[in-house]
């Protein structure tokens, strides 16, 4: 029984993957240690005074819903695909039934509207609370197209993946508390992606056109953020500049030290497609040094010690479920095929 039910309960962090779904979490927390350092700032008052336990609790629900959504209905959409060419995964495997996988999606997209809808009530229903609840429709919006669509398209689903990181982590804070943050989460999973991908050889092949719409796509966004920042700074609204200033540092030397870590993984792996899929892992877990960096450098060194817990919790996480993987199969009794 005890067996079974390990089985069930890996089978479902399996479909979800969620042993990464920290980096979201984190992504969200960094957006939201900003904007309580904002306010903070400008109400006179202490930090953990405009920063209320269930505020975050709320923030961690939406990411959870979202992540665990999206990976979700990847799997849903590519059963049959999977069935083919990746059997061993839960939803092929018959581990998890249709209904169940289903039910376990609009699950988890429902716990995030939830989670938007507390965020919403914590703000008393004013307009960024109903800006942050229509982010999450938003961003949902984006993982569904990158599921269905997305993904075949190379390019556009390269950037997409790039703007679902962005639009998340603007949910808890609509008003861009600090633009770098999400502007960085946009352009390293972007490009992250689209090596990852040209290293692993998946197919078709990213050509050289494709990298051009990647950068450009990356150019174009990174130009209209900046703009509306620019336009808000005209009409007065910004609670927080986007200047470069020495807080900047601490994400530079994260960013320096990852192409560092890049490189590395590059002449180190035995083989292309195994330093693709190295570089994925190292490079979403990244993600995490990216919000204790700027926290550090915008909040204050305390609250990006308690981010930075969040990259052991990920990368055990991956430990954990192959470790608990390897673990099952060997529990079961061999099946022994007539010759």
């Amino acid at each position: 029984m005890l067996t079974n039910l390990s089985q069930r309960l890996l089978s479902a962090l399996q479909f979800t993957r969620m042993a990464l779904v920290f980096t979201a979490i984190s992504n969200a927390q960094c957006t939201l240690l900003l904007r309580a350092a904002r306010d903070a700032s400008t109400q006179k008052l202490p930090l953990l005074q405009v920063l209320p336990s269930r505020l975050m609790l709320a923030v961690a629900l939406i990411s959870i819903g979202l992540y665990g959504f999206g990976m979700s209905l990847n799997d849903i959409i590519d059963r049959r695909r999977d069935s083919a060419i990746a059997a061993h995964r839960p939803l092929p495997s018959g581990r998890i039934g249709l209904f169940t996988a289903y039910l376990i999606c609009f699950s988890l997209i429902a716990a995030a509207i939830l989670g938007g809808v507390a965020f919403l009530a914590h703000d008393h229903w004013q307009m960024e609370g109903w800006i942050s609840l229509w982010l999450i429709v938003f961003t949902a919006g984006l993982i569904t197209f990158y599921d269905f669509a997305g993904k075949y398209l190379v390019a556009p689903g390269l950037l997409t993946l790039g703007l679902i990181r962005f639009f998340h982590a603007l949910i808890p804070a609509p008003r861009v508390p600090l633009l770098w943050h999400p502007l960085l989460l946009l352009d390293h999973v972007a490009i992250l992606s689209a090596v990852a991908y040209c290293w692993e050889e998946k197919r078709p092949t990213l050509t050289r056109r494709h990298w051009w719409v990647v950068a450009g796509g990356l150019a174009f966004v990174n130009l209209v953020a900046i703009a509306g920042w620019w336009w808000r700074l005209a009409s007065h609204h910004v609670p927080m500049g986007m200047w470069i200033t020495p807080g900047l540092v601490l994400p530079g030397v994260a960013v320096i030290g990852f192409l560092v870590v890049g490189w590395r993984i590059r002449r180190t792996a035995p083989n292309s497609r195994a330093a693709g899929q190295k570089l994925m892992l190292y490079g979403l877990l990244w993600l995490i040094l990216y919000d204790v960096a700027f926290t550090a450098a915008y909040v204050r060194v305390a609250a990006a010690a308690i981010l930075l817990v969040f990259l052991p919790l990920a990368y055990l996480s991956v430990q954990l479920m192959r470790w608990w993987s390897n673990l099952l199969l060997l529990s079961q009794k061999p099946e022994f095929k007539r010759a």
